[in-house]
């Protein structure tokens, strides 16, 4: 794949991350800053300390929410436009729409899911400040380990298919990852710092919401930025002929 269809992908990415961050903008504010307003109402009523607020509440659910989704939507359509320019073409004989999508579906569950059912998101009012530093490290920790997995997954099932086959070698695969990260989950630390009397309804609401918001991004990316790489590196007979000479009449 030369330089310049790699830049041309690169600006794909970017849009269709864009277009996803959209996607994702809507169920966030929709579905997860319900969520975040009625946790911040528990905290402020069991909490004796008011602090005076930096920047309002109304702000960060509009405009500082907008611009997290987006910026990061756009950073993250970068980098996985990258990654399939990588992809396209070694982990089987998939078209440039399935390549995105198998690649947007596997990202979403090492670089989210894994780590999300380990170190769930947590509202507001959820979770000691003295321990948002290992807490991090610890989440951090497990996506990386995640996606090291995957990625050794991955080399495993190509290495196992030329004697298995492409299904058995995929199910071995699949399976040893599950091994591994389930011996993950039972050796790294535990986190529960959520309060008894916090309601588990509004937890239980909040995560769903945060598993919605990354759901949508990276499913809508996939969908977006395979149909933006379909079209680039498989033109349609038609818009491949548009570009020739139309040849002279006698």
């Amino acid at each position: 794949m030369n330089s310049a269809t790699v830049r041309n992908l690169l600006v794909r990415g970017m849009l269709a991350g864009l277009a996803a961050g959209v996607l994702a903008l809507v169920v966030a504010y929709f579905l997860g800053e319900p969520a975040v307003d009625k946790a911040i109402g528990f905290e402020e009523a069991h909490s004796h300390e008011h602090e005076m607020e930096v920047v309002s509440r109304s702000l960060q659910s509009t405009a500082g929410l907008a611009t997290g989704v987006l910026v990061y939507g756009v950073a993250f359509g970068g980098i996985a436009a990258l990654a399939f320019c990588f992809a396209l073409g070694r982990v089987g004989r998939f078209s440039p729409r399935a390549t995105a999508l198998l690649l947007s579906g596997c990202a979403l569950v090492a670089v989210y899911v894994v780590p999300f059912l380990k170190y769930p998101a947590n509202p507001p009012s959820v979770g000691s400040p003295d321990t948002i530093g290992k807490r991090t490290t610890l989440y951090f920790l497990m996506m990386l380990l995640s996606v090291l997995l995957a990625v050794a997954a991955t080399l495993l099932g190509k290495r196992l298919a030329p004697r298995l086959g492409t299904w058995w070698a995929t199910v071995g695969a699949v399976a040893a990852f599950v091994v591994v990260v389930a011996l993950a989950y039972r050796f790294l630390p535990v986190v529960n710092e959520v309060p008894k009397d916090f309601p588990a309804t509004l937890l239980w609401r909040f995560r769903l919401s945060a598993l919605a918001v990354q759901s949508v991004l990276w499913g809508g990316f996939g969908l977006v930025f395979g149909e933006l790489a379909e079209r680039l590196l498989n033109p349609k007979p038609a818009e491949a002929a548009s570009g020739r000479a139309v040849p002279a009449a006698h």
